[in-house]
């Protein structure tokens, strides 16, 4: 591998670098010529995700310059190249996230509006959501996402101010002391590494990767009840004890097609493979069985491509559902397309977090047991007329933007965690160990609040062995003092490697908390850079976090709940 000067903006799939002045949602071919910019900023940001693309957005907003990278050719995390449709709150088209987290939900809408033949009926509906997916207000496809935030970027690539690096992933990071010095990151197409330097690092990444290169303190797994003293804490602390990852992927059906896929070599193995969790799972994976979260009882699931009623059982077909072609001009779509992030795709036999031989062995792992269940759909799952299987299922690579059908990276649910200067735990937030604690009905107030979020506590049964882990939270704040390590003094983190526990992180994790994790690490960095004075000297003094509070609060952040 070489190390090559920093003379590119942005690297498309093909490995073609392109100048902003020609970049157009990152569909057009490259130029021969680029202009030598350089390879330093005031924040570099690692990971191009939600909270990536957040903290970039409220920084370049402010005036200040970044550079971010991002391992995979999309941008947009969980929502685009996880392609997983977003998991949002009861209130989250009026309050509960930031104003430009509701502005990129309309964006997304608009798209639709000014680019899809969408009936007249869909059009004039002010909350469109294109798949009418169950999951989601919102059900949209991946690359709309990147799509829309590519053009929320745009100005910011055409003055410079912006540097997007995709296909790099982080692989070293220089210290003095407490701070970080520089990060050094790999062209994932060419194998050139490219030293970057700035005041700031964001850390983004969806497993925390900066963290341990950089020598910060974290946490990883399921901390135990001695050490947290939460409710629902484990027995013992695991740090292999991470929930599932799954390997997500779109499918739409062709009536009385012929389309079955060649046996996965591993069939075999999933299809008779029961989860060793405690409690017990319901049976075998592949099943439309699975264990009820809140009760832990097998639950019956129904499952017809064509979107017709399963009764009282849920339709798995419209459960993630990106695309309802009844939305769109009769004949514009052949059938309606979901993607599959369902109980039977949940991956649980080894965790991501680890040296990159440990995240590909399981990423193509994960990657056959979801081949497996659509082998399994195709060919034997039971149909309501008593028949088995639907071989009229079709694999759609092309929605995910992969050859191979299956999301480009694994879904994350849990991630590193930094070792914090303030660890938001279960008696801050859940429902029935806040009342035990405190007598409260309500979350914890921090008065160091830096943003809102809500979801119910939902950890995924896990490489540890427990089932799901899935109870009722409260509507939460994010306080400042998750966001600072207890050390590091320039790294702030960006996604799920906040200062939460295992169990917390279950409600901390979703597309609009960690957009809303991601915007207060750019506004806490601007606004440092703004005052000159540093992040953890803000949190040490009540004053300081009043004013930094105004500052975000005035660029459409909520900090407190008004319900």
């Amino acid at each position: 591998m070489k190390r090559r000067q920093f003379s590119r903006l942005i690297t498309l799939a093909s490995g073609v670098a392109i100048s902003p002045s020609t970049f157009n949602l990152g569909l057009r071919s490259g130029i021969n010529k680029y202009e030598a910019l350089t390879p330093h900023a005031a924040a570099i940001v690692a990971g191009g995700g939600m909270g990536g693309c957040a903290a970039a957005l409220a920084l370049l907003r402010n005036g200040y310059s970044v550079i971010m990278t991002e391992e995979t050719d999309w941008i947009g995390g969980q929502l685009s190249s996880q392609g997983v449709p977003p998991d949002e709150h009861q209130w989250i088209e009026t309050k509960g996230a930031p104003q430009s987290y509701r502005d990129f939900r309309s964006a997304i809408r608009n798209y639709y509006k000014n680019h899809y033949p969408l009936t007249d009926e869909a059009r004039r509906r002010p909350q469109l959501n294109p798949g009418d997916g169950a999951v989601s207000r919102l059900c949209h496809e991946p690359m709309v996402a990147v799509a829309v935030l590519l053009e929320l970027l745009a100005p910011y690539l055409s003055n410079g101010r912006l540097q997007l690096l995709l296909n790099h992933k982080v692989r070293q990071a220089a210290t003095t002391g407490d701070r970080i010095s520089a990060i050094t990151v790999q062209n994932l197409i060419s194998g050139d590494l490219i030293d970057l330097t700035g005041e700031y690092y964001i850390d983004a990444t969806e497993l925390g990767d900066l963290l341990p290169l950089s020598g910060t303190e974290f946490v990883t797994g399921a901390e135990g009840v001695g050490q947290t003293g939460e409710l629902h804490a484990s027995k013992t602390n695991d740090p292999e004890n991470v929930q599932a990852f799954t390997v997500c992927f779109a499918m739409d059906y062709v009536k009385d097609a012929q389309l079955v896929i060649d046996k996965p070599e591993k069939y075999d193995f999933w299809k008779n493979h029961i989860p060793p969790l405690t409690p017990p799972w319901s049976g075998h994976l592949l099943d439309l069985k699975y264990s009820d979260p809140k009760t832990l009882k097998p639950k019956e699931l129904g499952f017809h491509p064509e979107g017709i009623s399963t009764g009282e059982k849920l339709n798995l077909w419209v459960y993630r559902r990106i695309i309802n072609k009844t939305n769109f001009s009769a004949g514009f779509y052949q059938g309606d397309i979901t993607v599959v992030n369902w109980p039977q795709n949940d991956y649980m036999l080894g965790n991501l977090i680890g040296d990159e031989d440990q995240f590909i062995q399981h990423f193509e792992a994960g990657k056959e047991l979801s081949l497996s269940l659509f082998y399994w759909l195709q060919t034997e799952a039971p149909r309501p007329d008593g028949g088995t299987g639907w071989p009229g299922l079709r694999l759609r690579g092309d929605i995910m933007g992969t050859v191979d059908g299956m999301a480009k990276y694994p879904y994350v649910r849990e991630s590193r965690r930094i070792k914090a200067l303030f660890t938001v735990k279960e008696e801050h937030v859940g429902a029935e160990n806040r009342l035990l604690v405190s007598g409260e009905k309500t979350a914890a107030v921090f008065p160091d609040s830096v943003g809102i979020g809500y979801y119910h506590i939902d950890l995924h049964p896990s490489s540890g062995g427990d089932n799901y882990i899935d109870f009722a939270s409260l509507p939460f704040q994010i306080p400042l003092g998750s966001l600072l390590p207890q050390r590091m003094l320039n790294l702030i983190p960006a996604n799920k490697n906040i200062g939460t526990t295992h169990i917390t992180n279950g409600c901390y994790r979703l597309h609009p908390v960690e957009w809303s994790i991601g915007e207060a690490a750019g506004l806490l960095i601007a606004y440092a850079l703004l005052k000159k004075t540093s992040p953890h000297s803000i949190y040490s003094q009540p004053e300081k976090i009043d004013d930094l509070q105004q500052f975000i609060r005035s660029q459409g952040v909520e900090t407190e709940w008004d319900l």
